[in-house]
């Protein structure tokens, strides 16, 4: 077997092994995105079982002196020279430094992403509860206590009022 295959193979299962998937599906939130990932995670681990049974074992030796039994020795010998004469290039990959720097930026933006999402979620929640309090205290809140929290709102309504202008 060539040495590259049993590489890939290698790498194959310690990325497989690295790989938290358990936390990756806490972030899911659809059943659809669940499905998915369910399906991804089963397609790799078929990928990853076939590159480490089927790829990494070397393959059985040719019983040359077998088929020179029933074939014949000047036939045998031909395809043995040639099978031996066979070398399967090496790969060298030139993909992958093109797009490691994209990969790295956009690695970069994820997090600024991120941490952006995160502050507004934060925000949000905040903004969420005040809305919450508001309609539970609403019924019994006087104009007052309202416009303590909304001074912006006092000001505008007592110019109004200043101006005589009423709204209508």
């Amino acid at each position: 077997m060539s040495g590259t295959v049993k590489k890939v193979s290698d790498v194959a299962f310690k990325v497989g092994r690295n790989i938290d998937w358990d936390g990756m599906a806490k972030l899911l939130v659809s059943d659809e995105a669940r499905r998915e990932f369910s399906n991804l995670r089963r397609a790799f681990d078929e990928v990853n079982s076939q590159l480490q049974t089927k790829f990494s074992q070397e393959p059985e030796p040719i019983d040359w002196d077998y088929y020179r039994k029933g074939i014949g020795t000047r036939l045998v010998d031909m395809y043995k020279e040639h099978y031996e004469s066979i070398e399967i290039p090496k790969f060298v990959d030139t993909v992958t430094p093109q797009y490691k720097p994209k990969f790295d930026a956009l690695l970069i933006e994820l997090k600024e992403a991120e941490e952006k999402s995160l502050k507004e979620s934060e925000r949000l929640e905040k903004e969420i509860a005040e809305v919450q309090e508001l309609k539970k205290k609403l019924s019994t809140m006087t104009a007052d206590e309202y416009f303590e929290k909304h001074p912006e709102l006092r000001k505008k309504f007592d110019d109004e009022i200043r101006n005589d202008n009423w709204g209508y």
